[in-house]
């Protein structure tokens, strides 16, 4: 069993502590292209990001929006690999011991690659959590417990359509945190209402003392600072690929995503502001 680095609980700990939601940024690994992906990696940490999810690329993203689907096809134009994603967490390993990475996708390029194979070489370059979007509860021999064996947290994902019947099963094995899909539909779909929101994810922490994390649709500092005041993270993923789609230059989306990320960050920061006067 690999040693767990639990920079996950440590990473929510300090933000409870602080009474302050967490930032969650996502893109996909490679997008546009390894250098630019890993310059924009390694600034994540500094410009507000609390956790990083590391979109995996594949062929058929099945759950995602045009935006994230465009961004993993650029990735995968520019030759990136497994091989490669895992290598970018090495790299922000070298200078950042502190910050969160989970790595997001489908369970395809892992399998391929051989669970134990991928598992072992992850735990080592230092990832510290899996969203794997396509493998349910029922399936947690697979990925989900031997991954936890390995010191890696899966981390599930529940929607609204997780009725309570569903949600102690979604809720067994899952560790790290609760990603709460705040819309029905693909990723980067309309932005979801708080008030509802706040509502459900109350429903969820009767069953539950896992941080939630609240994702899908939210792309403006505003949307984010109102989902901060009770959610215990902010997950924005297709603002991301999108300022990275739209960049003219692979240098511009890396500027584009940090100003970004300050942004939202500063945002989700000071939600809770108000509570505190």
């Amino acid at each position: 069993m690999t040693q767990r680095h639990d920079r996950i609980a440590r990473r929510f700990d300090e933000l409870k502590a602080a009474n302050r939601a967490g930032l969650v940024t996502f893109i996909s690994a490679g997008d546009p292209d390894y250098e630019a992906s890993l310059e924009t990696l390694l600034a994540l940490p500094e410009a507000g990001a609390d956790v990083i999810e590391l979109g995996m690329p594949f062929t058929d993203p099945m759950a995602d929006g045009p935006s994230i689907q465009a961004s993993t096809l650029r990735a995968l134009e520019g030759g990136q690999t497994m091989a490669k994603t895992l290598s970018m967490v090495r790299a922000l390993r070298e200078r950042d011991d502190a910050t969160p990475v989970v790595l997001m996708g489908y369970y395809n390029p892992i399998y391929c690659m051989g669970v134990e194979a991928f598992l072992a070489e992850a735990a080592e370059a230092g990832v510290d959590g899996l969203i794997v979007v396509d493998l349910p509860p029922e399936h947690d021999a697979e990925l989900c417990l031997p991954a936890q064996a390995h010191g890696i947290d899966f981390i599930r994902l529940a929607t609204p359509t997780t009725d309570a019947k569903r949600l102690p099963l979604v809720l067994e094995n899952t560790s790290g945190f609760l990603y709460y899909v705040s819309s029905t539909g693909v990723t980067g779909a309309a932005a979801p209402s708080a008030e509802r929101v706040a509502e459900e994810v109350e429903a969820i922490r009767a069953h539950s003392a896992l941080p939630i994390g609240v994702g899908f649709g939210i792309r403006t500092p505003e949307q984010a600072e109102r989902i901060a005041r009770f959610a215990d993270a902010v997950v924005v993923g297709s603002a991301f690929t999108d300022a990275i789609g739209e960049a003219a230059r692979p240098e511009d989306g890396v500027r584009r995503v940090v100003d970004l990320t300050r942004s939202l960050s500063e945002a989700v920061h000071r939600a809770r502001e108000a509570e505190e006067a």
